[in-house]
């Protein structure tokens, strides 16, 4: 098996310094034994303005058939002749892509000490594989790797070139060239679609497989167009395993999805800007977190609970402000929490950064001894996707057992609604709103709160406020009342 990946460069950015990236001297062939053959790199050419690194692999038929100890692909018992006779020690495929993972691990993982501004620096690309396996013609090739940003040239080969009228085999000649990606992510490409187009596997596949998969896939395989044919043939077609693999894509997507300028899921209607409006107006779930924000500092919080946090957007903002020494999240939807963690990169976070956050399963429709001794708590955009019954067993959850000396509580304004024309009449913001208040039926519900619990509570508006209709959302902030008395004597 045989490929080779060339770069350009000039006297400041030498071409040379792929051996740097790729941590292989230029000067030097090199070899790598593996569990079915050798790997051998080397460069055909290694100059300023171009550099040549070539892989070059020699697979032992008889090992690799000892090593499976006599069984064929996916551990199904094959011919005996037939494990022997095979296109493996000579196209492209699993094997190459392993060997490519285990010969230039740190090159796929974007470290390089000695050039390290380099290594994040997209190169002018070339790759080449003369045999390449692809199950789906030269079509499919160019459907998994121009979406990445790669230019492909693909050449079938034909069965005969004595024969024309046999037509083409299932082989082509592969030529790969780009300029906008880093020689990471060109290796990773690499170590999954290789054995995508082969679509078999020189060795059982099982769990770990998976995340392998999304390693390697990180960055771009979530939104690639043939994520699921990708997914489905890495896995060697094992159901349980695209599943799995899927979920967790879907995840990841999720969890990646920039919110900045848009509206989460609660309030989809976004606001619109004024016709001679010279800037866009800031989304109303980002003016929204401003609010929350503010009344937590004004209360000199530091210990915070996120109540129904959702998918992280509110804990991700009070991470970035050192005052708020603890934060933890709630929500009774385990997906949710797994996208929040991810959104917050929480197994990436340094030690200290990570201290300060938590994220727990938990309903808000029963106490929770976990909840008490906090400094403030939120409830943005939560009550309103509870039925109306159930909202007095969330008040005492909150308000009478929990009991932080701050609470603040976001929702909609009914009244608001008629502004936005898309909105049909009649209808709430989001199918899962079981009701949505007007400004007298939550300044009602707030009062009573703050007089069976013992809170003094104020009303804000949230975005634009409307003279005949009020805000688009309304906020209560509730305080405990000893506090609240001890400030307004002190003013």
């Amino acid at each position: 098996m045989f490929l080779t990946i060339t770069t350009t460069g000039t006297p400041e950015h030498p071409a040379t310094d792929l051996g740097f990236l790729l941590h292989k001297h230029p000067d030097r062939a090199q070899a790598f034994s593996t569990s079915f053959g050798t790997a051998h790199v080397l460069y055909p050419e290694a100059e300023e303005q171009r550099c040549t690194a070539a892989l070059l692999l020699e697979v032992d038929a008889v090992a690799l058939v000892r090593r499976g100890k006599g069984r064929g692909r996916g551990g199904a018992p094959d011919a005996a002749l037939a494990q022997y006779v095979n296109d493996r020690p000579y196209a492209a495929s699993s094997l190459l892509a392993v060997a490519l993972s285990n010969v230039f691990s740190s090159a796929m993982r974007g470290v390089c000490k000695a050039r390290p501004d380099r290594a994040g620096q997209p190169l002018p690309l070339r790759v080449e594989v003369p045999a390449l396996p692809a199950r789906g013609g030269p079509d499919l090739v160019r459907r998994l790797f121009e979406p990445l940003g790669w230019t492909a040239a693909v050449e079938a080969v034909p069965l005969d070139t004595e024969f024309p009228e046999w037509g083409d085999s299932r082989y082509v000649r592969l030529v790969l060239e780009a300029r906008t990606l880093t020689l990471a992510e060109a290796l990773r490409h690499l170590y999954v679609l290789l054995p995508v187009l082969d679509d078999a596997k020189h060795y059982w596949v099982c769990a770990d497989e998976v995340d392998k998969l999304l390693r390697a896939g990180d960055g771009w395989l979530p939104g690639h167009p043939e994520q699921k044919l990708i997914t489905s043939r890495y896995l060697s077609r094992r159901w349980s395993l695209t599943r799995d693999a899927m979920e967790r894509l879907e995840l990841v997507r999720l969890a990646e999805t920039d919110d900045s300028d848009v509206e989460e899921i609660d309030n989809a209607v976004a606001a619109e800007a004024e016709p001679d409006a010279e800037e866009k107006p800031a989304p109303l779930a980002v003016q929204r977190r401003e609010a929350i924000l503010g009344a937590l500092r004004e209360s000199a919080a530091a210990r915070v609970l996120d109540l129904g946090c959702g998918e992280g957007q509110l804990v991700r903002e009070l991470l970035k402000e050192p005052r708020f020494t603890e934060i933890v999240g709630v929500d009774v939807s385990v997906r949710a929490l797994t996208v929040a963690a991810r959104r917050l990169k929480l197994d990436r976070m340094g030690e200290r950064r990570a201290a300060r956050v938590t994220l727990f399963q938990g309903s808000l429709a029963y106490t929770d001894n976990r909840l008490k001794g906090y400094d403030a708590a939120v409830l943005s955009e939560v009550i309103e996707h509870l039925d109306l019954p159930r909202l007095p067993a969330l008040e005492y959850a909150v308000f009478g057992a929990a009991r932080p000396r701050t609470v603040v509580v976001t929702t909609p304004n009914v009244e608001y609604n008629v502004r936005w024309e898309t909105l049909p009449a009649g209808h709430v913001r989001h199918r899962d709103h079981r009701f949505e208040w007007t400004r007298e039926e939550f300044r009602t519900w707030a009062d009573e709160i703050a007089e069976r619990h013992g809170y003094g509570v104020e009303f804000r508006p949230v975005g634009p406020d409307d003279p005949e209709v009020g805000p688009p959302t309304q906020m209560a902030v509730f305080t405990l009342k000893t506090i609240h008395e001890k400030e307004a004597k002190a003013a």
